[in-house]
Parts: C-alpha cells; sequence; structure tokens
C-alpha cells in the first residue's frame, strides 16, 4: 500500500497473521530497503508470534535515491504512515516500532509520538565509525536513553558503529556478525521471538499467514 506523507510517498509492505495479537512496523537502513536479510528474519519471528509486521519504505527510497533525507523528514513521514496504519488495517492493535540501523534510528525518536509500547532496534548505529584524522562523531546514546518503553537492541559483537548498553528498559543481545547482522539469522530470530513473548500480550506460535500489498 501507498502512504503520502509531508515528504512523498511512503511504500508499505503489510503481513497479517491470523488474529494478531500486536503490530511490528520495521523501518529500513540508509542505503538499505525492506528487504534486508535482518528484517526479513525478524518478520518471520514476528508472524511466528501472530504479530502483524508492516516493512515500510521511506520516500527517499520510493523515488529512487539512496541518500536518506534529514532526520526531521524521516520522523515525520514515518509518523505519518504508522498513524495511517493505525487508524486503518492496525486499528486496535498494541504498537511495536523498530527498525535496522537508521529505521532503529527513527522509531526510538519517534516512539512517544507513536504510541509505541516497545521499540525493536537492529544493529543501532550507536557511533558512526572514526575517520582519521577526523575527531570521533557524537556518540547517539541519548536516542535509545529516551524510550520508556521495553526495548530490544540486537548487536553484532563487530559492529564497527559500537555496542549500546543495556538500561533498565533496555536489553542488548549480542550475536555474531557486524552491523549487517547477517552471520547468525538463527540467533537473530530467536532473540526477537524471546523479546516479543515478553512485550506482546498472549503471543502464540504457528499462525496462519497472509501477505498483503496494494
Amino acid at each position: 500500500m501507498s502512504v503520502e506523507t509531508p515528504h512523498g510517498e511512503a511504500r508499505v509492505l503489510l503481513h497479517v497473521a491470523a488474529e494478531p495479537r500486536a503490530a511490528l512496523v520495521l523501518g529500513h537502513g540508509a542505503g538499505g530497503g525492506v528487504g534486508a536479510r535482518d528484517l526479513v528474519a525478524v518478520r518471520d519471528a514476528a508472524l511466528a508470534e501472530r504479530v502483524a509486521v508492516a516493512l515500510v519504505e521511506q520516500p527517499y527510497r520510493v523515488a529512487g535515491r539512496r541518500s536518506p533525507a534529514p532526520a526531521p523528514q524521516l520522523d515525520a513521514a514515518w509518523v505519518a504512515v504508522v498513524a495511517r496504519l493505525r487508524s486503518r488495517r492496525l486499528r486496535g492493535l498494541p504498537l511495536v516500532a523498530g527498525g535496522r540501523s537508521s529505521g532503529a534510528r527513527v522509531a526510538c525518536r519517534t516512539a512517544a509520538e507513536t504510541g509505541a509500547v516497545a521499540v525493536l532496534c537492529l544493529a543501532f548505529p550507536l557511533q558512526p565509525p572514526r575517520r582519521p584524522p577526523r575527531p570521533p562523531a557524537p556518540i547517539r546514546l541519548d536516542e535509545l536513553d529516551a524510550v520508556t518503553v521495553p526495548t530490544l537492541v540486537v548487536q553484532g559483537v563487530n559492529d564497527p558503529f559500537g555496542m549500546p548498553p543495556p538500561g533498565p528498559q533496555r536489553t542488548v543481545v549480542q550475536v555474531a556478525g557486524d552491523h549487517s547482522l547477517r552471520t547468525d539469522l538463527d540467533a537473530l530470530t530467536e532473540a526477537a521471538r524471546a523479546w516479543l513473548r515478553t512485550v506482546v500480550p498472549g503471543a502464540a506460535a504457528e499462525p496462519s499467514v497472509r501477505s498483503l500489498s496494494r
């Protein structure tokens, strides 16, 4: 489905489990798309727990651009998409927001505005890798710390963007691999499923699944 936002058309691929208990809305990384292997793995993990999944493609990607839009535009487009989904296809379902890398940052920054009950971060880019002789880039821990609902961060042990620390509401699971999270998708899937069972009321396994896209 297509959604008009303040910054252009976004695209959503919606997967609905039978009698879903909640909804998981996922955003992509800065230079990638919704077909990233870690996003697909989490999608399948969520569907197995009777959680509907919406994969959101930001307007700049729909328009064919690889360079991401500024953060305020990403956030505004994301909020518009989530509002549309919650008013229609995902109405009444508790919302878990999330994404990989840049998409995880967007989900964190907008968690309160979208009414998310939890946030799922894949490969959160804590700090851009240092490129000498430039000084280290500012750390982005404040975006994670600002989230007041349960948060899962799945991070590769060799991620050059760093390792976020756990927090009072934040669980950090380290898996083999780097920022792509492709090395151990089984560990990623298990981490996501186990966490979803703690934040989604009545999650249950083995649904029948149908994919809706238009």
